[in-house]
């Protein structure tokens, strides 16, 4: 019997070399797309060996488009961007104006038209979110002044993009692949789209709003999480084949729109949760399919090219940032923040791109060409991230020797005073951090560790939380919780948190594996911490003690024990266990 495995070969070596080659970039100091992309490359028809199905990829990576729209939306943000948003808005419309125009310029100079050009500069124009949130996040900046401000722009950038995702089948049909703007035809398709997303949304509003709260309620009644997981995926996909189906307007929009109106839910911080696997599964083989379609021969064939390209992604998107934010007022280390920051492209542009030469309006060289320049950046961002960090050290330096100056001589505080106002103020990192001796720390701020928290502190025991969701960091610094927002894995977020000062740690995250991690990090840092850990099985309790921690706290069999005190506590268990006391 003849069996066609193609879907399974795909999904089981894309993911195994991606896991193999992410992997390596993360111990090499490179964020894992670098190895998820060079695993596309493995596999694809451009390599020799196996080669997968391409088309199959397609479909693959389709999916993860959803996935990843979904998510964006589900974590979009709109008073993180109204909170920055008289530098954000303008600052990143401007910005991707410039980053366009150079792409337009270096396709004008290749021999590309105009709409080919407008594609590929779009495509060179929209940072990362992947590689952005990481790149804070390393460097404890997500709360800091400049890293809203960051994020504000990076929310600005991919609405621009969902945006232009939706106008750009349109515009592909106008040009009917002969590379001429005709003003007429274009503006009649735009209308018609513009229309149809109207007609979309509408809907969405008037009946999407009341029918996705009522579908999660009732799913989480159901007591199955099965089912709560599968009406989150039902809900994203769903509304993404409908609003093709139905509207006619793009997969990506649909899913977006769904994560949005998903937010608006009580139960967002649940379906993120849950769905967050699967969308990192199909991510991965998004960016497998990306590797596939790229063709390596062009660092060779196009040389020029392809460092032009990377030329207007690290230096000159870079630059046009630096001059929009410190026109803008800001200090120079928030420009260089955040040019740093979108020194980079990703899942947007390859979005853009593989749109683009399906739709004919941007030859395949365009798409080898961007992907070549999103490898260089991503690898070159780290780089560029890391002097700064140098650059920064030493204007703190700098400052510091200059206030020794004026502590020892009160005569040179004016001139200590003028230095000052040229070398700019490095701005703390970001809080609250709990001062003092003998804290205890709480390793996330969840089910487990907000009452966890809330117990200690009415007890007169100062904590210091560490959590990761920006929705429980908000929750907890709203109750007066000193939060540090971070993964607790990482040397920078632990260190914040003064393990060396504290007294007791307990890991309230449910991942046994990362808090292994994390007991061993907390007891270099100090031997003589007590450390308590959760598990769910006598193997994580076992995995937990051999990295270190002092106890471990089983949360179903407390359940079981403290239900089995509420029932010998009630007639007529009570005095049958007083009879046997």
């Amino acid at each position: 019997m003849d069996h066609h495995t193609d879907l399974i070969d795909i999904v089981a070596i894309g993911l195994a070399l991606a896991f193999v080659f992410g992997f390596l970039a993360n111990r090499m100091k490179l964020p894992p797309l670098v190895g998820y992309l060079f695993a596309g490359i493995v596999v694809g028809p451009f390599t020799p060996g196996f080669v997968g199905d391409a088309g199959m990829a397609t479909q693959l990576a389709e999916i993860g488009v959803m996935l990843l729209m979904f998510g964006v939306g589900l974590h979009f943000s709109l008073d993180d961007l109204l909170e920055v948003k008289t530098i954000a808005i303008p600052g990143a419309v401007a910005q991707i104006s410039v980053a366009t125009l150079m792409g337009l310029g270096l396709a004008w100079a290749i021999g590309w038209n105009l709409a080919e050009g407008l594609v590929f500069g779009l495509a060179l124009s929209v940072a990362s979110t992947v590689v952005l949130l990481r790149a804070l996040e390393e460097r404890r900046l997500l709360d800091s002044k400049r890293g809203k401000i960051a994020i504000g722009w990076l929310i600005v950038e991919d609405l621009a993009m969902v945006l232009t995702l939706v106008l750009l089948p349109p515009l592909g049909a106008a040009l009917a692949g002969d590379g001429e703007l005709d003003a007429g035809r274009i503006a009649g398709k735009l209308g018609l789209t513009l229309l149809q997303v109207a007609g979309f949304v509408a809907v969405m509003l008037v009946i999407g709003r009341r029918m996705i709260p009522w579908v999660m309620e009732r799913s989480v009644a159901t007591g199955s999480r099965e089912l709560f997981t599968l009406s989150v995926l039902a809900i994203a996909l769903g509304i993404a084949f409908g609003s093709a189906a139905l509207f006619g307007v793009s997969f990506a929009l649909g899913a977006f729109f769904a994560g949005m109106l998903l937010n608006e839910s009580e139960l967002s911080h649940k379906a993120a949760n849950d769905s967050l696997p699967l969308r990192d599964a199909f991510a991965v083989l998004f960016f497998v399919s990306v590797g596939m379609l790229f063709d390596p021969a062009v660092v060779l064939e196009r040389p020029l090219q392809v460092l032009a390209t990377a030329f207007i992604i690290l230096i000159g998107k870079s630059a046009a940032a630096y001059v929009i934010v410190r026109a803008f007022g800001h200090a120079k280390n928030t420009a260089l923040t955040i040019s740093a920051s979108l020194a980079q492209i990703g899942e947007f542009s390859f979005i853009l791109a593989g749109l683009g030469v399906s739709l004919n309006i941007l030859p395949p060289e365009g798409r080898d060409l961007i992907l070549a320049g999103a490898l260089i950046s991503i690898v070159a961002n780290p780089l560029m991230f890391r002097l700064l960090d140098r650059w920064q050290a030493r204007q703190l330096a700098a400052q510091a020797a200059l206030a020794a100056q004026a502590d020892q001589a009160a005569e040179a505080q004016a001139s200590a005073q003028a230095a000052q106002a040229v070398v700019e103020p490095v701005e703390p990192p970001p809080g609250p951090v709990l001062q003092g001796d003998d804290h205890a720390i709480v390793i996330g701020y969840g089910q487990v560790g907000a009452p966890l928290v809330q117990l200690l502190r009415d007890r007169g025991v100062p904590v210091q939380a560490i959590e990761m969701d920006p929705d429980l960091v908000r929750r907890a610094r709203d109750q007066g919780v000193p939060t540090i927002r971070g993964n607790a894995v990482s040397e920078r977020v632990l260190a914040e948190a003064q393990p060396d000062k504290a007294r007791i740690v307990v890991i309230a995250i449910p991942n046994a594996l990362e808090a292994g991690e994390i007991v061993t990090r907390l007891r270099a840092a100090n031997p003589q911490l007590t450390i308590f850990a959760r598990a769910h099985s006598e193997a994580e309790a076992k995995h937990l003690i051999e990295h270190g921690a002092d106890g471990t706290v089983m949360a179903e069999r407390e359940l079981a024990f403290s239900m089995a005190e509420m029932v010998m506590s009630m007639p007529p268990y009570r005095s049958w266990r007083e009879s046997h006391a």
